[in-house]
């Protein structure tokens, strides 16, 4: 465990994202607001989330109260819906192959969660992958690491998991214990990003730390943020560094992996902005909603400058972002929301490179 480095001293020199110059004309160009469009999802109180792009262009996304999985058409707005026979989705990715993974978090009556899930979207035929321990309970969030396989938190089990694609294998590791609270003892893992180097990086949503797990030994190791900090998402820039949103105290923190340094960031609505669904895209910009404000506030930060560089609210209002997704190949993000809508956010032009 690192000792944080408090937010009043300035960054290091040698963290090179915040001290590049940036020309007036190239942050003019991408600093600027997105265009958000949303569709209205015809199922219902649904709560409609996690979606993401596939190779083919349309957009998947979670049915986490309907239980099921669709997906949309955005070029016809046309919507196609997978049972999944009572179990309610959290998350879900796709391979390159096309192929949908769920995290299988919760269930109805009569049916059996706590399992990754795969669907086939030419069949609609599911293979489960069942957890290997009961007390993991509710998968959470997944990602792919650079070969294909899956890392994933588990929230109320307490565990990060890697789930090896080829074979099915699934291997636990056991995360921090919490301080009594009323949600238990489980430092709720949460968010979940990867590093360069194949490392996966969880914000311990009940505690005021966030974890990365060698992918070789499989030890965890924790940094401690500020006292009552509470990272529910994560995101990462070019440089590996880790950017999270604070539910508790609505800041957005960078933690400094190689130094353990903390330093925080005033966002737009305050210590009652409650920031949740949050990325980086590939210009490192990141962009995050806050959800405590009703329309939702859906923020652009520039880590050059340090500040906030835009504010746009859906029109739905979103209730909740909770997860979004960047698709590099269009420049956009794509969100669902407790208005029951999936989303787009059309960014701004990238940032060309300093040297061009």
């Amino acid at each position: 465990m690192r000792t944080p480095f408090l937010s009043v001293l300035p960054v290091l020199a040698a963290v090179a994202v915040l001290c590049l110059p940036v020309p007036a004309e190239v942050s003019a160009q991408a600093l600027s607001d997105p265009e958000l469009q949303e569709w209205d999802v015809p199922y219902p109180e649904s709560r409609p989330r996690d979606p993401m792009v596939a190779p083919d262009g349309r957009v998947w996304f979670c049915g986490q109260a309907g239980a099921y999985i669709a997906v949309l058409d955005p070029e016809t707005g046309e919507f196609t819906k997978y049972d999944t026979g009572g179990v309610r989705p959290h998350n879900l990715i796709i391979d390159p192959a096309g192929m949908v993974w769920y995290a299988g978090n919760a269930a109805n009556a009569g049916a059996v969660a706590m399992h990754i899930g795969k669907l086939d979207p030419e069949t609609g035929e599911i293979e489960k992958f069942m957890m290997p321990d009961e007390r993991a309970a509710d998968p959470h969030t997944l990602i792919f690491d650079s070969q294909g396989d899956i890392w994933f938190t588990v929230q109320g089990g307490n565990f990060i998991g890697k789930l090896w694609t080829d074979s099915g294998e699934i291997r636990l590791v056991a995360s921090m214990q919490a301080e009594a609270s009323r949600r238990g003892n489980s430092s709720r893992p949460y968010g979940i990003v990867m590093d360069s180097e194949d490392r996966p990086w969880i914000a311990l949503f009940n505690t005021n730390h966030i974890g990365t797990v060698n992918p070789e030994t499989f030890e965890l190791e924790t940094f401690e943020l500020p006292e009552n900090a509470r990272p529910r998402r994560i995101a990462i820039t070019s440089d590996d560094v880790l950017w999270y949103g604070d539910w508790v105290r609505g800041t957005l923190g960078r933690l400094d992996p190689e130094s353990g340094d903390v330093r925080e960031f005033s966002l737009p609505g305050g210590e009652d902005s409650r920031p949740y669904g949050m990325l980086a895209d590939d210009s490192d910009r990141i962009w995050l909603v806050e959800t405590g404000p009703e329309p939702n506030n859906f923020v652009g930060f520039d880590p050059y400058t340090e500040e906030v560089f835009s504010q746009v609210q859906p029109e739905s209002g979103a209730g909740s972002i909770r997860h979004m997704y960047f698709d590099p190949n269009t420049n956009e993000v794509w969100f669902g929301t407790d208005a029951n809508t999936v989303g787009v956010a059309k960014l701004p032009p990238r940032r060309r490179a300093v040297s061009e």
